[in-house]
């Protein structure tokens, strides 16, 4: 029985729990006594590519000799040893991310860099942590049911350039906004008072990059811009940038030839677009799409829409399970499908040429990667470098799809 949710009405919840949340947050910091305090700290924040500015702005710290602790959906890292985030949460909670940096502190760090999630802001997860730069990546829908609107997810977002722009920036560094100008949402952010505003575009990046894809441009010029105004020295940057090969489940290639097979996080419909938009293979290739979508609740708005997307790239799309937390699985796949059955003929899932149904996530890779052919590009999105899938009652199985696919590559051959 949840006593809570049995015995306390939803509007009284509501009313508790910023409270809950605040409260926490201040004896967090209580407890260890503020770090942040004495560090720079960077928060990158947006809906799409936070890991991975995230770990590129981390790479480009250490070339510098930095010692950098760095907080993404990836990985904890404090100085040179990195632990898995193995938590299924982008922005740990209060507790967890001040004795974070009270380590890292105490092992010599002078930075850190930490992704800021919607969620995490709403759940005071940001407050007490001195920032000094908060970079915006971009705002695209996101957690709509969650936050109510569109409108109230950007707000969300917002709300700690709006915080920052009232502090005292205590450290070396101004306090300072890095936005991706190109943007709709920029203005909403810029209107926030800062020492330093600086706006970045992908032409900012430079040109030889070993990363595919206009929007690694995009993650790379923030990662640039943030060293930039850190004091980094450009040849510093240029180096750092020039080893960057990308980021583990982030169009992570497992196989380049005869065809191509890539695992990417994508799991938003901008995200999923870009990644199809940039494996696109010529005219004589497929396109091979492995897809499902989260479950719990988690914004069945973007089910079909993802399947929209899909029915305009993939030749072949396999529709699976991914993350059904306590739904169905075939619900799930069933709401994809209806975006898809939208672009091609109407009707059951059946009926449709190129459309699969495999709720065996293992099972659908191996079909992906058994129908693959010379010159094909078979992309698994959704999960990335994730080491779960989570199921009903909060159960979890250990999980990658990189080495499903690398097996399957296997018994191919």
């Amino acid at each position: 029985m949840n006593f809570t949710k049995k015995f306390i009405p939803g509007p009284v919840l509501d009313f508790l729990r910023p409270i809950y949340h605040r409260l926490f947050s201040v004896l967090s910091v209580v407890f260890y006594g503020r770090p942040s305090r004495e560090m720079v700290v960077v928060g990158i924040t947006g809906t799409n590519g936070k890991t991975s500015v995230v770990e590129y702005i981390t790479q480009i710290l250490r070339e510098a000799g930095i010692k950098t602790a760095s907080v993404s959906s990836l990985y904890f890292r404090i100085g040179d040893e990195a632990e898995k985030n193995t938590l299924k949460m982008t922005m740990p909670g209060r507790f967890f991310l001040q004795k974070f940096l009270r380590r890292a502190l105490k092992a010599g760090c002078t930075h850190a860099v930490l992704e800021i999630t919607s969620e995490g802001i709403r759940q005071f997860r940001h407050k007490n942590i001195d920032w000094d730069v908060l970079v915006l990546t971009n705002i695209t829908p996101e957690h709509i049911e969650s936050h109510g609107s569109f409108e109230n997810y950007r707000k969300a977002k917002e709300k700690v350039f709006a915080e920052l722009s009232k502090t005292y920036c205590k450290s070396d560094v101004a306090k300072t906004f890095i936005i991706n100008g190109d943007d709709p949402a920029a203005p909403e952010f810029l209107k926030y008072e800062a020492d330093k505003k600086i706006i970045y575009s992908k032409k900012d990046a430079p040109r030889e990059l070993k990363l595919l894809g206009e929007f690694n441009l995009y993650n790379i010029a923030a990662a640039v811009k943030t060293a930039q105004a850190l004091g980094i020295p450009q040849e510093v940057i240029t180096k750092a940038v020039e080893k960057i090969e990308g980021v583990p489940g982030r169009m992570e290639f497992v196989q380049r030839e005869p065809f191509v097979v890539v695992v990417d996080y994508a799991h938003t419909p901008d995200a999923l677009r870009k990644v199809y938009e940039t494996l696109r293979p010529p005219a004589s290739g497929r396109l091979i799409c492995v897809l499902g979508s989260a479950g719990g609740g988690r914004d069945k708005w973007k089910r079909p829409e993802m399947g929209k997307i899909a029915s305009e790239f993939c030749q072949e799309i396999i529709l699976t399970n991914e993350d059904p937390y306590d739904e169905k699985p075939e619900v799930i796949i069933e709401d994809i499908f209806g975006g898809i059955a939208g672009i091609r003929s109407p009707g059951i899932l059946g009926s449709n040429p190129g459309v699969l149904e495999i709720i065996d996530r293992k099972e659908a890779i191996k079909k992906a990667i058994s129908d693959a052919k010379t010159g094909d590009v078979v992309v698994i999105t959704g999960k990335g470098a994730e080491p779960w899938i989570m199921g009903p009652g909060g159960t979890k199985t250990p999980w990658d799809d990189r080495e499903i696919a690398r097996e399957a590559l296997k018994n191919k051959e």
